[in-house]
């Protein structure tokens, strides 16, 4: 099996365990254990864990290793409530300078997000939909901007890839359509109240009853 391959296929075995909540957060991801189970070296393993910190699914500590990563329910409320009030701002902005290029850009974005829900890809969809609001910044020149919301919503990105579901997916791309409208129809209230409501629903369709994980990483990866 070649390197590439087998990390590839150690980082999406993981993704999923992490995603579908069958690995709890916290969770030591002892290196050993995950060579045996994959029956590769730690070097291939350690390639895997070092590519999913990098998308935030995993922490590592010096001297202790690498573990599920654990972003608390109350850190991702204060995310959402700096986003709002980020994001009312940009919307409003964005609003007074739009034009047919931004407008086009944005609606290219939401039929990627589409395509990602429609294949049922979690990772993608999830990054994709994030990705929305940095693209706004982006399209109004503002790489500061870009850039804070960028490190915002990755900080709540594992709550929401792991506690949002398809439908409410679905139900976000929707209403990101809807801001696109209103910001092509010249409508800066509107554009702006959707734009937090969307927020609001993103937060409360966060569920946090999904069927208890495991501490278990073998039992985990069956």
């Amino acid at each position: 099996m070649e390197t590439s391959t087998a990390t590839h296929n150690i980082v999406e075995a993981l993704t999923r365990a992490i995603i579908e909540h069958r690995l709890l957060p916290g969770t030591k991801l002892a290196e050993q254990k995950l060579a045996d189970h994959f029956g590769v070296s730690r070097t291939l393993v350690r390639q895997a864990l070092f590519q999913l910190s990098q998308n935030r699914l995993i922490r590592l500590e010096p001297a202790r290793g690498a573990f599920v990563a654990a972003p608390s329910v109350e850190e991702a409320r204060q995310v959402f409530a700096v986003r709002r009030m980020l994001e009312a701002e940009m919307t409003r902005a964005f609003a007074r300078d739009v034009d047919a290029g931004k407008i086009q850009a944005l609606r290219e974005h939401v039929a990627h997000e589409k395509a990602a829900v429609a294949r049922d890809d979690v990772p993608g969809r999830t990054e994709l939909l994030g990705d929305f609001h940095v693209r706004m910044a982006e399209l109004m020149g503002n790489e500061v901007l870009a850039q804070l919301l960028g490190d915002l919503i990755s900080r709540c990105a594992l709550i929401t890839l792991m506690y949002q579901s398809q439908r409410a997916a679905e139900h976000s791309s929707e209403e990101h359509e809807g801001i696109i409208s209103a910001l092509e129809a010249g409508d800066e209230a509107r554009a702006v109240a959707l734009m937090h409501e969307h927020l609001a629903h993103v937060e409360a369709s966060l569920t946090f009853d999904r069927k208890m994980p495991t501490h278990d990483i073998s039992l985990a990866l069956s």
